[in-house]
């Protein structure tokens, strides 16, 4: 998805961060105490000069009691432990915020991303919203912590020095501050340009994330059809273009410590050149010179901070744009009721249902009633819209107001958790996670106890299967469950679903991986689960449906027959020519 397309651009480099400030007042008393300790470090940091200076000129003048320098040597010794100690915490505390927002708002995306609709997977890939909730939220945290110490720091440390500065010499602090503004000018041009190529290499990272995940995630297609090396080539291309925005990047970073380089030179210059000379005139004393130099070196970290933490602002501007893209991506659906009954019975109800998928018709003019209890099956050609009703009935998509009941009510007017809470759903695409069978079999009853996933795994037809692993239910099933075969994959999300004891049991080609000995054995121990909860039985296979109590052929959208077994059979259309065609196929087979 294109950035450009959902960021609004700010006018103004802070106004990338404006979203941050609930962040941040949750957390101002603690950033109140870490500024506490930043202006005693800067005080504390700005004393040591002073008691220099004032040993200097102790020495010029004649020490009449040598005891003053062990004074003065103390002095400087406390001050470097107390600068020290408030130097800990300064960091310990501001450091730590940044760290404590960037748990929090990784945690508000994560929530949020949950809380999406499977139309906005749709549009964004997986890779560039990886990016987003590593790379880019890793940049607004350096903001956030070293970013706004520096920035703090140099605000405050800048104007104390300078003050101590112009009251030991005003005429020459006037002068020394001469390449100031021509800092700010570099340093306002340079960031503008780092931004730009700092929103660009995010953009190419996310493309490059991206096409990594889809290639190890389908790596078993690349190996079938021979394409590593064309993939290989088009890894390349894309890791060229990030190394060559990243270049770009890098030549206009580089150029900012040299400009800083020379502007500080300048003013060291004048500082020997002309403090020199006001030493020798004896308008200056040597210690309030060496002091003077001091603040001057003192001066030069937060001038350097300062183009370090540009760079830190406008990748950290560039990154939080690209996080706002998906923050204020609203959820499609979402609760519409807050007094929504808890309980599901199961009774169903299509009414005059039409749905598009981006314009495309899908399903047309679907009437059909389930009652609770009984077992629909679909069947029908591919593409002719099965899937979708099942989605529809889960509001993985939102059908139009009233098209759908539940239990007498329109689907909006039950809460979501209680309605997919009350959905045993088992997928055509089965996915499982890198986790054990125990703990993929539980993923919807995760308080399950064994004897239950044992129970649910002996209805799905995986106990004996389990047995046979050496770690039994302990076993890892690896990336997407690789390790298993394609009929286990689907056995084990019988068992999840089966597990979750639902209402309403949804069974879409569940059984397309498995023999149809096996599918016959998996349906007479599902037949008890059955009878107690609707069930929807989509299927290819006759086998499968063939029991149901009602039986409904969709095709090209449309409900085109319905009825039981028999009686489809009796009327010769799509149901019958299905049925003859796989009783050849189950021929030829024993053949």
């Amino acid at each position: 998805m294109s950035d450009s397309a959902s960021i609004t651009r700010p006018t103004r480099l802070w106004d990338h961060f404006r979203p941050l400030h609930p962040y941040l007042r949750r957390y101002r008393r603690q950033f109140g105490i870490g500024i506490v300790f930043l202006l005693l470090t800067n005080f504390a940091g700005v004393v040591s000069p002073l008691i220099i200076r004032a040993a200097i000129n102790a020495l010029e003048q004649g020490v009449p009691d040598p005891s003053r320098l062990l004074v003065y040597a103390g002095g400087l010794l406390g001050v470097a432990l107390a600068t020290g100690f408030f130097r800990f915490w300064m960091r310990w505390i501001l450091i730590g915020i940044s760290r404590d927002i960037e748990y929090d708002l990784r945690n508000n995306l994560f929530s949020h991303l949950l809380g999406q609709s499977a139309r906005f997977y749709s549009r964004w890939r997986i890779g560039d919203l990886m990016t987003r909730a590593t790379s880019d939220i890793t940049h607004v945290r350096m903001v956030l912590g070293p970013g706004l110490m520096y920035t703090t720091n140099a605000l405050v440390m800048f104007p104390l020095v300078v003050a101590l500065m112009l009251w030991l010499d005003w005429r020459l602090t006037l002068l020394v501050l001469i390449p100031v503004p021509l800092v700010s000018f570099s340093m306002r041009y340079l960031g503008r340009l780092i931004h730009q190529y700092s929103e660009r290499i995010q953009a190419c990272f996310s493309a490059l994330t991206a096409r990594v995940q889809e290639n190890l995630a389908g790596m078993r297609l690349l190996r079938a059809f021979a394409q590593e090396e064309a993939e290989q080539q088009a890894f390349e291309r894309l890791n060229a273009d990030y190394l060559e925005e990243n270049r770009r990047l890098i030549h206009f970073q580089s150029l900012l410590w040299p400009t800083l380089s020379v502007l500080l030179g300048m003013s060291f210059l004048l500082v020997f050149w002309l403090g020199g000379r006001a030493v020798l005139t004896g308008r200056i004393d040597i210690g309030s010179f060496y002091a003077f130099s001091h603040f001057l070196v003192m001066l030069i970290w937060p001038m350097i901070a300062i183009g370090w933490v540009v760079n830190l602002f406008e990748r950290g501007a560039a990154s939080m744009a690209r996080l706002q893209a998906l923050l204020t991506a609203a959820p499609e659906i979402t609760d519409r009721t807050a007094d929504a009954p808890e309980i599901v019975r199961g009774e169903i109800e299509f009414r005059n249902l039409t749905f598009s998928y981006n314009g495309v018709p899908v399903l047309s003019d679907i009437s059909l009633y389930i009652s609770a209890g009984s077992t629909v099956a679909i069947v029908g050609p591919t593409g002719s819209g099965k899937s979708t009703l099942t989605h529809l009935l889960g509001r993985l998509y939102d059908a139009p107001e009233g098209s759908i009941l539940l239990d007498g009510r329109p689907l909006t007017a039950h809460r979501l958790a209680a309605l997919r809470g009350a959905i045993g759903y088992v997928p055509q695409e089965t996915f499982l996670f890198s986790e054990t069978l125990r703990e993929n079999i539980a993923l919807g009853a995760p308080d399950s106890d064994e004897e239950a996933v044992r129970q649910a795994a002996e209805i799905a037809g995986l106990a004996d299967d389990i047995e046979d692993f050496p770690k039994k239910y302990d076993t890892l099933v690896g990336e997407r469950g690789i390790t298993l075969s394609g009929g286990q994959k689907q056995r084990t999300a019988i068992a999840r679903a089966v597990l979750r004891n639902p209402r309403i049991l949804i069974l879409d080609d569940a059984l397309s991986s498995v023999d149809t000995y096996t599918e016959e054995r998996i349906l007479r121990r599902l037949s008890s689960v059955m009878r107690q909860r609707t069930t929807l039985l989509i299927s290819h296979r006759v086998s499968t449906v063939r029991h149901a109590d009602q039986i409904v052929v969709l095709k090209g959208g449309r409900i085109v027959e319905r009825g039981t077994h028999e009686e489809l059979l009796a009327r010769g259309g799509y149901y019958t020519d299905l049925y003859q065609k796989q009783l050849l196929e189950e021929e030829l087979e024993r053949e």
